[in-house]
Protein backbone atom coordinates (compact mmCIF):
# COMPACT_ATOMS: atom_id res chain seq x y z
CA UNK A 1 0.00 0.00 0.00
CA UNK A 2 1.79 3.47 -1.20
CA UNK A 3 0.76 6.65 -1.62
CA UNK A 4 1.81 8.03 -5.10
CA UNK A 5 1.89 11.50 -6.02
CA UNK A 6 0.19 12.49 -9.47
CA UNK A 7 -0.71 15.04 -11.87
CA UNK A 8 -4.63 15.85 -12.02
CA UNK A 9 -5.97 15.28 -15.34
CA UNK A 10 -6.62 18.46 -17.72
CA UNK A 11 -10.25 19.59 -17.27
CA UNK A 12 -11.05 16.74 -14.57
CA UNK A 13 -13.79 18.61 -13.15
CA UNK A 14 -15.80 19.12 -16.47
CA UNK A 15 -15.01 15.26 -16.66
CA UNK A 16 -16.37 13.93 -13.50
CA UNK A 17 -19.57 16.68 -13.56
CA UNK A 18 -20.31 14.84 -17.11
CA UNK A 19 -20.67 11.53 -15.07
CA UNK A 20 -23.15 13.37 -12.55
CA UNK A 21 -20.56 14.21 -10.06
CA UNK A 22 -21.12 18.23 -9.21
CA UNK A 23 -19.72 18.34 -5.45
CA UNK A 24 -15.75 17.25 -5.98
CA UNK A 25 -15.29 21.22 -4.70
CA UNK A 26 -18.31 22.82 -3.65
CA UNK A 27 -17.19 23.95 -0.26
CA UNK A 28 -13.55 22.63 -0.31
CA UNK A 29 -11.52 19.93 -2.44
CA UNK A 30 -13.48 16.72 -1.82
CA UNK A 31 -12.51 14.75 -4.87
CA UNK A 32 -8.83 14.79 -4.77
CA UNK A 33 -6.79 13.16 -7.79
CA UNK A 34 -3.54 14.91 -7.38
CA UNK A 35 -2.14 11.68 -5.20
CA UNK A 36 -3.61 7.58 -5.80
CA UNK A 37 -3.31 4.26 -3.41
CA UNK A 38 -1.84 2.10 -4.86
CA UNK A 39 -2.36 -1.68 -3.63
CA UNK A 40 -0.90 -5.52 -4.87
CA UNK A 41 -3.62 -7.91 -5.42
CA UNK A 42 -2.01 -9.56 -2.15
CA UNK A 43 -3.45 -6.44 -0.39
CA UNK A 44 -6.62 -6.08 -1.89
CA UNK A 45 -7.35 -9.95 -1.47
CA UNK A 46 -6.58 -9.03 2.22
CA UNK A 47 -9.39 -6.43 2.80
CA UNK A 48 -11.98 -8.50 0.42
CA UNK A 49 -11.79 -11.31 2.72
CA UNK A 50 -12.09 -9.19 6.08
CA UNK A 51 -15.39 -7.84 4.75
CA UNK A 52 -16.73 -10.70 3.81
CA UNK A 53 -15.95 -11.80 6.95
CA UNK A 54 -16.32 -8.86 9.35
CA UNK A 55 -20.78 -8.83 7.62
CA UNK A 56 -20.93 -12.26 8.38
CA UNK A 57 -20.20 -11.27 11.62
CA UNK A 58 -22.76 -8.63 12.17
CA UNK A 59 -25.13 -10.34 10.94
CA UNK A 60 -24.77 -12.84 13.56
CA UNK A 61 -24.10 -10.06 16.21
CA UNK A 62 -27.76 -8.73 14.96
CA UNK A 63 -29.22 -12.06 15.69
CA UNK A 64 -28.01 -12.10 19.04
CA UNK A 65 -28.91 -8.45 19.60
CA UNK A 66 -32.66 -10.24 19.00
CA UNK A 67 -32.64 -13.44 20.35
CA UNK A 68 -30.93 -11.88 23.75
CA UNK A 69 -33.03 -8.48 23.47
CA UNK A 70 -30.42 -6.14 24.03
CA UNK A 71 -31.97 -3.42 21.97
CA UNK A 72 -32.36 -1.08 24.76
CA UNK A 73 -28.30 -1.24 24.98
CA UNK A 74 -28.71 0.22 21.13
CA UNK A 75 -31.02 2.67 22.56
CA UNK A 76 -33.74 1.44 20.35
CA UNK A 77 -37.20 2.87 20.79
CA UNK A 78 -39.51 0.34 21.91
CA UNK A 79 -41.73 0.61 19.65
CA UNK A 80 -39.99 0.05 16.86
CA UNK A 81 -38.56 -3.64 18.17
CA UNK A 82 -41.93 -5.26 16.64
CA UNK A 83 -40.91 -3.77 13.02
CA UNK A 84 -36.64 -4.92 13.13
CA UNK A 85 -37.58 -8.14 13.96
CA UNK A 86 -40.63 -8.75 11.47
CA UNK A 87 -38.11 -7.17 8.41
CA UNK A 88 -35.24 -9.47 9.77
CA UNK A 89 -37.17 -12.77 10.08
CA UNK A 90 -38.81 -11.69 6.74
CA UNK A 91 -35.13 -11.32 5.38
CA UNK A 92 -36.25 -7.93 3.76
CA UNK A 93 -34.19 -6.94 0.99
CA UNK A 94 -31.02 -4.85 1.50
CA UNK A 95 -29.12 -3.26 -1.16
CA UNK A 96 -25.76 -1.98 0.48
CA UNK A 97 -23.37 -1.35 3.48
CA UNK A 98 -19.75 0.01 4.11
CA UNK A 99 -17.49 -0.49 6.62
CA UNK A 100 -14.99 2.12 7.74
CA UNK A 101 -11.44 0.15 8.22
CA UNK A 102 -8.44 1.31 9.12
CA UNK A 103 -5.05 -0.47 7.17
CA UNK A 104 -2.03 0.20 6.72
CA UNK A 105 -1.20 -2.64 4.35
CA UNK A 106 0.98 -4.61 7.01
CA UNK A 107 -1.39 -5.47 9.59
CA UNK A 108 -4.57 -7.14 9.18
CA UNK A 109 -7.31 -4.08 8.52
CA UNK A 110 -9.47 -3.15 11.46
CA UNK A 111 -12.76 -2.50 11.19
CA UNK A 112 -13.93 1.36 12.69
CA UNK A 113 -17.40 1.00 12.41
CA UNK A 114 -20.26 -0.46 9.82
CA UNK A 115 -22.37 2.00 7.74
CA UNK A 116 -24.97 0.19 6.76
CA UNK A 117 -28.14 1.97 6.80
CA UNK A 118 -26.84 5.17 4.54
CA UNK A 119 -23.68 5.21 2.91
CA UNK A 120 -22.98 7.60 1.07
CA UNK A 121 -19.64 8.49 -1.15
CA UNK A 122 -21.11 5.74 -3.59
CA UNK A 123 -20.73 7.37 -7.12
CA UNK A 124 -17.50 8.40 -6.37
CA UNK A 125 -16.37 5.34 -5.13
CA UNK A 126 -17.72 3.23 -8.04
CA UNK A 127 -18.14 5.20 -11.70
CA UNK A 128 -15.88 8.20 -10.63
CA UNK A 129 -12.83 6.15 -9.62
CA UNK A 130 -13.05 3.64 -12.57
CA UNK A 131 -13.04 6.39 -15.05
CA UNK A 132 -10.27 8.22 -13.60
CA UNK A 133 -8.38 4.98 -13.78
CA UNK A 134 -9.57 4.60 -17.54
CA UNK A 135 -7.72 7.93 -18.39
CA UNK A 136 -4.28 7.41 -15.90
CA UNK A 137 -3.45 4.00 -16.95
CA UNK A 138 -6.29 1.35 -18.30
CA UNK A 139 -4.38 -1.46 -18.02
CA UNK A 140 -4.24 -1.85 -14.17
CA UNK A 141 -7.70 -2.90 -12.24
CA UNK A 142 -9.03 -1.66 -9.13
CA UNK A 143 -10.99 -3.61 -6.39
CA UNK A 144 -14.24 -2.07 -7.49
CA UNK A 145 -17.20 -4.16 -8.99
CA UNK A 146 -19.64 -1.88 -7.29
CA UNK A 147 -21.58 -0.72 -10.35
CA UNK A 148 -22.08 -3.83 -11.64
CA UNK A 149 -23.03 -5.54 -8.47
CA UNK A 150 -25.68 -3.08 -8.34
CA UNK A 151 -27.37 -3.26 -10.96
CA UNK A 152 -27.28 -7.43 -10.71
CA UNK A 153 -28.56 -7.19 -7.13
CA UNK A 154 -31.35 -4.68 -8.22
CA UNK A 155 -32.69 -7.52 -11.02
CA UNK A 156 -32.30 -10.09 -8.13
CA UNK A 157 -34.53 -8.33 -5.75
CA UNK A 158 -37.22 -7.83 -8.08
CA UNK A 159 -39.24 -10.79 -7.34
CA UNK A 160 -39.07 -10.31 -3.92
CA UNK A 161 -40.13 -6.39 -4.11
CA UNK A 162 -43.82 -5.13 -5.65
CA UNK A 163 -42.48 -5.88 -8.96
CA UNK A 164 -45.60 -4.22 -10.38
CA UNK A 165 -44.88 -0.97 -8.92
CA UNK A 166 -42.20 1.46 -9.43
CA UNK A 167 -39.11 1.98 -7.20
CA UNK A 168 -39.66 5.70 -5.15
CA UNK A 169 -35.81 6.88 -3.89
CA UNK A 170 -36.74 9.92 -1.23
CA UNK A 171 -34.27 11.74 1.16
CA UNK A 172 -32.88 15.44 1.52
CA UNK A 173 -33.56 16.69 -2.11
CA UNK A 174 -31.84 20.14 -0.82
CA UNK A 175 -28.20 18.37 0.41
CA UNK A 176 -25.82 17.90 -3.05
CA UNK A 177 -24.32 14.97 -2.18
CA UNK A 178 -27.45 12.85 -1.00
CA UNK A 179 -29.17 13.68 -4.08
CA UNK A 180 -26.60 12.87 -6.21
CA UNK A 181 -26.15 9.44 -4.48
CA UNK A 182 -30.18 9.21 -4.68
CA UNK A 183 -30.02 9.72 -8.41
CA UNK A 184 -27.35 7.46 -9.09
CA UNK A 185 -28.95 4.83 -7.16
CA UNK A 186 -32.06 5.21 -9.70
CA UNK A 187 -30.25 5.03 -12.62
CA UNK A 188 -28.61 1.59 -11.60
CA UNK A 189 -32.14 0.60 -10.82
CA UNK A 190 -33.96 1.65 -14.00
CA UNK A 191 -30.84 -0.63 -16.04
CA UNK A 192 -32.10 -3.46 -13.78
CA UNK A 193 -35.48 -2.41 -15.52
CA UNK A 194 -37.29 -0.66 -12.27
CA UNK A 195 -38.81 2.78 -13.02
CA UNK A 196 -38.07 4.97 -10.82
CA UNK A 197 -39.14 8.34 -9.04
CA UNK A 198 -37.25 10.84 -6.86
CA UNK A 199 -39.66 12.03 -4.02
CA UNK A 200 -38.11 14.49 -1.54
CA UNK A 201 -38.59 13.08 2.14
CA UNK A 202 -40.29 16.33 2.48
CA UNK A 203 -43.23 15.45 0.19
CA UNK A 204 -43.94 11.56 1.52
CA UNK A 205 -47.40 11.25 2.37
CA UNK A 206 -49.21 9.24 4.34
CA UNK A 207 -53.26 8.10 3.85
CA UNK A 208 -55.24 7.46 6.47
CA UNK A 209 -57.63 5.26 5.68
CA UNK A 210 -55.72 3.13 3.52
CA UNK A 211 -53.07 3.05 5.57
CA UNK A 212 -50.57 3.18 3.00
CA UNK A 213 -47.61 5.42 2.29
CA UNK A 214 -48.44 7.56 -0.66
CA UNK A 215 -46.52 10.08 -3.62
CA UNK A 216 -47.93 14.02 -3.97
CA UNK A 217 -50.49 12.14 -6.57
CA UNK A 218 -51.60 10.07 -3.74
CA UNK A 219 -50.77 7.35 -5.32
CA UNK A 220 -49.60 4.15 -3.29
CA UNK A 221 -45.93 3.00 -2.60
CA UNK A 222 -44.68 -0.33 -2.91
CA UNK A 223 -41.40 0.20 -3.17
CA UNK A 224 -38.78 3.30 -1.28
CA UNK A 225 -35.35 3.15 -1.41
CA UNK A 226 -34.42 5.99 1.58
CA UNK A 227 -31.52 8.36 2.37
CA UNK A 228 -32.72 9.07 5.47
CA UNK A 229 -31.17 6.88 8.69
CA UNK A 230 -34.34 4.72 10.05
CA UNK A 231 -33.39 6.66 13.84
CA UNK A 232 -34.64 9.82 11.79
CA UNK A 233 -37.81 8.36 10.47
CA UNK A 234 -38.12 7.03 13.86
CA UNK A 235 -38.25 10.41 15.58
CA UNK A 236 -40.13 12.45 12.63
CA UNK A 237 -44.16 13.31 13.26
CA UNK A 238 -44.96 10.66 10.89
CA UNK A 239 -42.94 8.01 12.09
CA UNK A 240 -45.79 6.39 13.96
CA UNK A 241 -47.21 5.30 10.47
CA UNK A 242 -43.94 3.00 9.95
CA UNK A 243 -46.13 1.20 12.77
CA UNK A 244 -49.25 1.42 11.71
CA UNK A 245 -48.75 -0.19 7.39
CA UNK A 246 -51.85 -1.97 6.24
CA UNK A 247 -50.95 -2.02 2.07
CA UNK A 248 -46.90 -3.12 2.42
CA UNK A 249 -44.16 -0.53 1.53
CA UNK A 250 -40.49 -2.29 0.99
CA UNK A 251 -38.40 0.01 2.68
CA UNK A 252 -34.94 -0.08 1.08
CA UNK A 253 -32.49 -0.21 3.17
CA UNK A 254 -34.89 -2.78 5.93
CA UNK A 255 -36.18 -1.89 9.61
CA UNK A 256 -33.31 -4.09 10.77
CA UNK A 257 -30.72 -2.27 9.52
CA UNK A 258 -31.05 -0.01 12.60
CA UNK A 259 -29.52 -2.90 14.42
CA UNK A 260 -26.39 -2.86 12.01
CA UNK A 261 -25.59 0.97 11.44
CA UNK A 262 -25.48 1.25 15.43
CA UNK A 263 -22.08 1.60 17.07
CA UNK A 264 -23.62 -0.37 20.09
CA UNK A 265 -23.18 -3.24 17.27
CA UNK A 266 -19.02 -2.69 18.39
CA UNK A 267 -19.14 -4.15 21.64
CA UNK A 268 -21.23 -6.86 20.92
CA UNK A 269 -18.93 -7.91 18.29
CA UNK A 270 -15.95 -7.71 20.91
CA UNK A 271 -18.14 -10.07 22.97
CA UNK A 272 -18.81 -12.56 20.54
CA UNK A 273 -15.65 -12.18 18.79
CA UNK A 274 -12.83 -11.56 21.56
CA UNK A 275 -9.60 -10.43 20.10
CA UNK A 276 -10.42 -11.31 16.65
CA UNK A 277 -7.78 -9.68 14.42
CA UNK A 278 -10.28 -7.22 12.93
CA UNK A 279 -11.51 -5.82 15.42
CA UNK A 280 -11.26 -3.56 18.60
CA UNK A 281 -11.87 -3.89 22.27
CA UNK A 282 -15.26 -1.85 22.25
CA UNK A 283 -17.38 -1.53 25.22
CA UNK A 284 -20.23 -0.19 26.53
CA UNK A 285 -19.32 3.72 28.21
CA UNK A 286 -21.16 2.20 31.68
CA UNK A 287 -19.18 -0.94 31.11
CA UNK A 288 -16.82 -1.28 33.93
CA UNK A 289 -14.09 -3.02 31.74
CA UNK A 290 -14.21 0.25 29.50
CA UNK A 291 -11.91 1.33 31.95
CA UNK A 292 -9.16 -1.38 30.65
CA UNK A 293 -9.19 1.03 27.04
CA UNK A 294 -9.84 4.43 28.80
CA UNK A 295 -6.05 5.48 28.51
CA UNK A 296 -5.74 5.23 24.18
CA UNK A 297 -10.07 4.96 23.49
CA UNK A 298 -12.39 6.28 20.70
CA UNK A 299 -15.22 7.83 22.54
CA UNK A 300 -18.18 7.41 19.81
CA UNK A 301 -21.90 7.76 20.11
CA UNK A 302 -24.58 5.32 19.51
CA UNK A 303 -25.43 7.03 16.35
CA UNK A 304 -23.94 9.51 14.40
CA UNK A 305 -22.43 10.58 11.05
CA UNK A 306 -19.22 11.81 9.40
CA UNK A 307 -17.30 11.68 12.31
CA UNK A 308 -19.18 13.88 14.63
CA UNK A 309 -19.06 14.12 18.43
CA UNK A 310 -16.18 11.74 18.41
CA UNK A 311 -12.94 12.24 20.17
CA UNK A 312 -9.70 9.91 20.55
CA UNK A 313 -7.28 9.69 23.64
CA UNK A 314 -3.77 8.81 23.46
CA UNK A 315 -2.22 7.87 26.87
CA UNK A 316 -5.18 9.44 28.55
CA UNK A 317 -4.92 13.08 26.45
CA UNK A 318 -7.14 14.40 24.01
CA UNK A 319 -6.03 14.33 20.56
CA UNK A 320 -8.74 14.62 18.26
CA UNK A 321 -12.56 15.62 18.72
CA UNK A 322 -15.13 16.59 16.82
CA UNK A 323 -18.28 18.60 17.45
CA UNK A 324 -22.02 18.04 16.83
CA UNK A 325 -25.11 17.36 17.54
CA UNK A 326 -25.16 13.71 18.39
CA UNK A 327 -24.81 11.82 21.50
CA UNK A 328 -28.12 11.99 23.34
CA UNK A 329 -28.36 8.41 22.99
CA UNK A 330 -25.31 7.31 24.49
CA UNK A 331 -21.63 6.35 23.59
CA UNK A 332 -19.45 3.52 23.36
CA UNK A 333 -15.70 2.81 23.91
CA UNK A 334 -13.55 1.83 21.40
CA UNK A 335 -9.48 0.99 21.54
CA UNK A 336 -7.77 3.29 19.83
CA UNK A 337 -6.27 2.95 16.23
CA UNK A 338 -4.36 5.15 14.89
CA UNK A 339 -4.66 6.08 10.51
CA UNK A 340 -1.61 5.04 8.93
CA UNK A 341 0.68 7.89 8.23
CA UNK A 342 1.27 8.75 4.72
CA UNK A 343 2.83 12.17 4.39
CA UNK A 344 0.60 13.30 7.10
CA UNK A 345 -2.15 12.26 5.45
CA UNK A 346 -4.96 9.80 7.06
CA UNK A 347 -6.53 7.45 4.91
CA UNK A 348 -9.81 5.18 6.18
CA UNK A 349 -10.85 2.34 3.76
CA UNK A 350 -14.84 2.39 2.75
CA UNK A 351 -15.21 -1.27 2.23
CA UNK A 352 -18.53 -2.07 0.50
CA UNK A 353 -20.57 -4.75 0.33
CA UNK A 354 -22.73 -4.85 -2.46
CA UNK A 355 -26.19 -7.32 -1.91
CA UNK A 356 -24.15 -9.28 1.07
CA UNK A 357 -20.54 -9.64 -1.20
CA UNK A 358 -17.48 -7.66 -1.17
CA UNK A 359 -17.94 -4.84 -3.80
CA UNK A 360 -14.99 -2.58 -4.51
CA UNK A 361 -13.66 0.21 -1.83
CA UNK A 362 -13.70 4.02 -1.72
CA UNK A 363 -10.63 5.92 0.35
CA UNK A 364 -11.28 9.10 2.02
CA UNK A 365 -8.24 10.86 3.85
CA UNK A 366 -7.58 13.75 5.62
CA UNK A 367 -4.61 15.53 7.62
CA UNK A 368 -6.72 15.33 10.85
CA UNK A 369 -6.91 11.83 13.08
CA UNK A 370 -10.55 11.80 12.82
CA UNK A 371 -12.46 11.27 9.15
CA UNK A 372 -15.37 14.11 8.73
CA UNK A 373 -17.80 15.76 5.80
CA UNK A 374 -14.63 17.67 5.01
CA UNK A 375 -12.44 14.67 3.92
CA UNK A 376 -11.30 13.85 0.59
CA UNK A 377 -11.92 11.19 -1.34
CA UNK A 378 -8.53 9.61 -2.77
CA UNK A 379 -8.93 7.53 -6.21
CA UNK A 380 -6.77 3.62 -6.03
CA UNK A 381 -5.01 1.13 -8.00
CA UNK A 382 -3.94 -2.23 -8.19
CA UNK A 383 -0.14 -2.74 -8.96
CA UNK A 384 1.35 -5.89 -8.63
Amino acid sequence: MKRITTSPRTGWQKKVEELGFFYHSTEAMYWDESAYYSFTMQEVLMLERATGELHEMCLKAAQHVIDNNLFSKLAIDPRFVPLITQSWNDEEPAIYGRFDLMYDGVHPPKMLEYNADTPTSLLEASVIQWYWLQDIDSTKDQFNSIHEKLIAYWQFLRPYLNASQPLYVTGVGGHMEDYITMQYMRDVAEQAGYKTFFLDIADLGWDDERRCWVDLENNPIGNLFKLYPWEWLAKEEFGGHLLEESMKTYWIEPAFKMLLSNKGLLPILWELYPNHPYLLPAYFSDDPRAAEIKANVAIKPLLSREGANIQLFQYGNMIAEVGGDYGEEGYVHQGLALMPDFDSNHPVIGSWVIGQEPAGMGIRESTDLITSNTSRFVPHLIDG
